[in-house]
């Protein structure tokens, strides 16, 4: 049995005829960058989000970039996130000439450790902002880490690239803090053709600044106030993300779904000494969207083993991620060393993503987990 990590092809066929018929009039208008197909879907973002403004962009990271440079994030500033998450998160940070400073993660939920958010402030002179990441789809806890943001009179920026739709306690995630973004690469639960991404923010001086800036900081045609950069989101994009939006609670339930029957199936395997299931942080809260599982992580015992023996049965698997930040080469020069956040490194090394999409099926979840089941009991 083959069990692909993600199948895009069955999430597109029931939408083709839609989202064809959209493409088509996008081409019919020649209007194929921003536009009414932009300007509608932001008001749709900013409405399921319950925020006041959402601005489209042309990708995740350039989302976060955008955001950084309308706050005017100079070279020197120190940022304080987790090592633990996807590249651009520390990346944009450094493209600013800035400083990422790391704070270990929680080992139950991926996300930052507040104790070391804690810690990190203590130590950190007048940083700029607190960059929390919703990682895999479960926001982080953002109540204390609000908290520690008014007690040092410092913005919270939520990179909630892998999140849209989760709900937190506080509301829904990149609508908690100060500012949000999201990404919308075709693997995340809503992805475009292609690259896109979204800032959402709660003032409009700062999301006015937003909009000049993904536009080379022009707010009057060819009058420039700020330096910025061509940040643009594609109309044929907008258009696509408008069809699927409304069936983005359904997926996400029907993931939550599957997540609950994998963890059917490791419990009558008896795994759980040897694999660690994903938190769900806010089960009890009252919201269906607690986790939205844009992945599904698990920690395994002898991980890389596991992952070569899955392949082998035709299951595919990823390792977000294999090196956290600080273990960078591109890094090095803010010399952190081995060990320095040893919950970040140890779930580089057990980390394991295993397939989930609304789409598949019990059989193959089964069999996933047979397979796992398998390379345990052979020794």
């Amino acid at each position: 049995m083959q069990v692909p990590l993600l199948d895009l092809k069955l999430q597109y066929a029931p939408l083709k005829s839609e989202i064809l018929f959209e493409m088509e009039a996008v081409a019919d208008s020649q209007t194929l960058i921003l536009g009414p197909k932009t300007e509608a879907f932001e008001r749709a973002v900013a409405k399921y989000c319950g925020v006041e403004h959402a601005i489209a962009v042309s990708s995740g990271t350039d989302a976060q970039l955008v955001l950084l440079m309308a706050l005017d994030v100079q070279p020197g500033d120190a940022l304080i996130t987790t090592p633990y998450t996807f590249f651009a998160t520390a990346g944009c940070i450094a493209r600013l000439g800035a400083r990422p400073v790391f704070v270990d993660i929680d080992p139950a939920t991926f996300n930052m450790s507040v104790p070391a958010l804690e810690q990190a402030l203590a130590r950190t002179r007048k940083p700029k902002a607190i960059i929390p990441v919703h990682l895999f789809g479960q926001c982080a806890d953002m109540q204390p880490i609000l908290a520690l943001g008014k007690k040092h009179g410092i913005p919270v920026l939520e990179d909630a690239a892998q999140a849209l739709g989760a709900r937190h306690p506080l509301g829904c995630a990149g609508a908690i803090g100060e500012a949000g973004w999201f990404s919308f690469y075709p693997t995340k639960n809503l992805g475009a053709f292609g690259d896109a991404g979204m800032v959402v923010c709660k003032d409009s001086v700062l999301a006015a600044k937003i909009r000049a800036l993904r536009n080379h900081g022009m707010e009057t045609r060819y009058y420039h106030k700020w330096v910025g950069g061509n940040f643009r989101m594609d109309a044929i994009q907008a258009a696509v993300l408008g069809v699927k939006l409304p069936h983005l609670d359904l997926w996400s339930a029907e993931r939550r779904a599957r997540a609950a029957f994998y963890r059917q199936e490791f419990a009558r395997a008896g795994l759980s000494r040897l694999v660690k299931l994903p938190a769900e942080s806010y089960a009890t809260s009252g919201h269906l969207n607690h986790h939205i599982y844009n992945q599904f992580v698990i920690r395994a015992v002898r991980r890389d083993a596991l992952k070569e023996h899955l392949t082998k049965a035709g299951i595919a698997t990823e390792i977000y991620y294999p090196r956290a930040l600080h273990m960078q080469e591109c890094f090095a020069d803010l010399g952190y060393s081995k060990g320095d956040f040893p919950e970040a490194e140890r779930a580089a090394r057990q980390s394991l993503a295993l397939p989930i999409f609304a789409e598949i099926t019990e059989a193959q979840q089964r069999y996933v987990v047979e397979q796992i089941d398998a390379f345990y009991a052979a020794g």
